[in-house]
């Protein structure tokens, strides 16, 4: 009989094992850039730009979690944050490496292919964290890494920011134990506003609103099936 849990990360790591693995789908997915995806466009989240527009934080640090071809991590850069972005796809960082050659983009920003739960981060602070899609496609055990890594990286008095599938408009809203049956986060988990704030109750909300969406013309992303939420963690 083979008894290998001894750790808490043990207990993760045989939960993860109840899903299908994550690398492929997403490779798979930022591989066939000629598909018509929303978040293929290099265009910043319009949430993210409306709090730098407002005064809400200044450029420090920045980290992208999930940062996929790179829009957001470019835009943060362009505006002087120093910028570490993640991502597990191998496909998803080439990408977002092209894309900030060709802007320009100088040694304020670096890429990192790997989980946002394993990546060695040359900073231990940062100012700003920013998800834009991650959160939703991990499964409920790992929320409990989320949160540790938040602990861990974002400073005092700086800014969480996360977009996340709204509840009603876009992605599960099955109970996390039904998941756990059925083995597959059936594209997304959906979040409330109510929701994240529970989840990140440690952290003050500054604001939990709908995704605004744009035109097409518009030089911002915004699509009506997302939640977008900035919290600060206390100084």
């Amino acid at each position: 009989m083979n008894r290998t849990i001894r750790t808490t990360e043990d207990v993760l790591a045989l939960l993860d094992g109840l899903f299908p693995p994550a690398e492929p789908f997403w490779d798979g997915f930022y591989e066939n850039r000629a598909a018509d995806r929303p978040f293929f466009t290099p265009k910043p989240d319009e949430n993210l730009v409306s709090y730098l527009d407002r005064g809400l934080f200044s450029p420090g640090r920045a980290l992208d979690l999930g940062c996929g071809p790179g829009r957001n991590a470019l835009h943060l850069a362009s505006l002087g944050f120093d910028v570490d972005a993640v991502d597990l796809s191998p496909a998803a960082i080439a990408w977002a490496e092209e894309r900030s050659h060709e802007a320009g983009t100088g040694a304020n920003l670096r890429f990192h292919q790997a989980s946002i739960f394993e990546v060695e981060l040359p900073h231990d602070r940062y100012d700003l964290v920013y998800d834009s899609g991650c959160l939703h496609h991990l499964p409920p055990h790992r929320r409990i890494s989320y949160l540790a890594l938040l602990d861990r990286v974002l400073a005092p008095g700086g800014h969480f920011a996360v977009a996340a599938f709204a509840a009603g408009a876009m992605g599960s809203e099955r109970p996390d134990e039904e998941l756990y049956r059925l083995g597959g986060l059936e594209g997304g988990l959906a979040y409330s506003p109510d929701e994240l704030r529970a989840l990140f109750a440690d952290f003050t909300p500054l604001e939990v609103r709908p995704m605004t969406p744009q035109p097409s013309g518009s030089p911002l992303f915004g699509v009506p099936f997302l939640l977008t939420a900035l919290f600060q963690r206390a100084g």
